[in-house]
Formats: C-alpha cells, sequence, structure tokens
C-alpha cells in the first residue's frame, strides 16, 4: 500500500499549558506515567468523556493538559496522534526533543 506524499494530514498542535509526551507506562485505570517534552514526568489520566473512545498503549504519542493544581505532576490526556500525524510532527521538528533522547 503506497502513501501519496501531497496527502494533507490535520494535525492538532499543542496550545498555552499542552505539551506532547510519549506514554511510559500503563497504571490501570485510565491512569499512565508519561515522559513528557518539557522534562517532566507526569501521571496522566484520559478524561471520562474520552475514556471509552480513547484507546492508548505504552510508546503512543499524545497531548497532555497539566492541571492548574500539581501541574508538573499530573494532567489529562487530550489526544492521541496517529502513524502518519506523528511522521508529520517529525518532519516539522515538533518531535526533535524526544529523537535527542532516543527514547522513541
Amino acid at each position: 500500500m503506497e502513501q501519496n506524499q501531497d496527502e494533507i494530514v490535520r494535525v492538532k498542535l499543542p496550545r498555552n499549558q499542552q505539551t506532547l509526551g510519549i506514554v511510559e507506562k500503563r497504571l490501570g485505570g485510565a491512569r499512565m506515567t508519561i515522559k513528557c517534552l518539557d522534562n517532566k514526568e507526569r501521571i496522566c489520566r484520559i478524561p471520562g468523556a474520552k475514556r471509552r473512545s480513547l484507546w492508548v498503549r505504552e510508546g503512543n504519542i499524545v497531548l497532555v493538559e497539566p492541571w492548574e493544581l500539581q501541574g508538573d505532576k499530573k494532567g489529562d490526556v487530550i489526544y492521541k496522534y496517529s502513524k502518519s500525524q506523528i511522521q508529520w510532527l517529525r518532519r516539522k521538528g515538533y518531535l526533535q526533543s524526544l529523537e535527542e533522547r532516543d527514547e522513541f
């Protein structure tokens, strides 16, 4: 199956406090440990409205919204990126710090 390079890919980018991260470990109960691009490790959860529709595994790249209180330690998973979106993010340089750390 050949993919077209001119294919339009819509990618949700981080806004305001949001950051990109990689899922390191599933903790159960819709919670997981995520290593974020701002060099912080957060325990994140999937909010109730998205819990059934958003399936996340270890190694997935996700968009994280830190909490207002304890924002350096906790957050919510807002969005999971597909393979084509991850390739686009990599080409545009958004995942540069992940590649420098050799984690992905």
